[in-house]
């Protein structure tokens, strides 16, 4: 998976919080349901977003520099996950910030 490479929209507040960050991948390594516990938090027409520990990498990852496939590469080596799984997620979760305008993209 290639594409575009996409980088977040400078209009979206963002900011993250790496000691949750640091909690939650704590509380997933003694086996803990992380899903809903977020770390990045994005303020978009007023409203607050918490994104879970992926959607925040995702996120974290999207700086302009890297295309879909070496997003996805770079969380499937840093969480140890099927390269499969991951590229999925990635695509889901770039789709759902893409239709929001979280994103622009650039071709490479």
């Amino acid at each position: 998976m290639t594409g575009p490479i996409l980088h977040r929209n400078p209009e979206v507040v963002w900011r993250d919080e790496p000691g949750q960050k640091e909690q939650i991948l704590a509380a997933l390594e003694r086996g803990e349901q992380v899903a809903e516990r977020g770390w990045v938090i994005l303020v978009d027409g007023g409203q607050m977003v918490e994104l879970n520990l992926l959607a925040g990498e995702i996120w974290c990852l999207l700086d302009g520099a890297r295309d879909l496939g070496a997003v996805a590469t770079t969380l499937a080596e840093r969480f140890d996950a099927p390269a499969d799984e991951i590229r999925a997620d990635v695509e889901e979760l770039v789709g759902d910030f893409t239709r929001r305008g979280w994103l622009i993209g650039e071709t490479p």
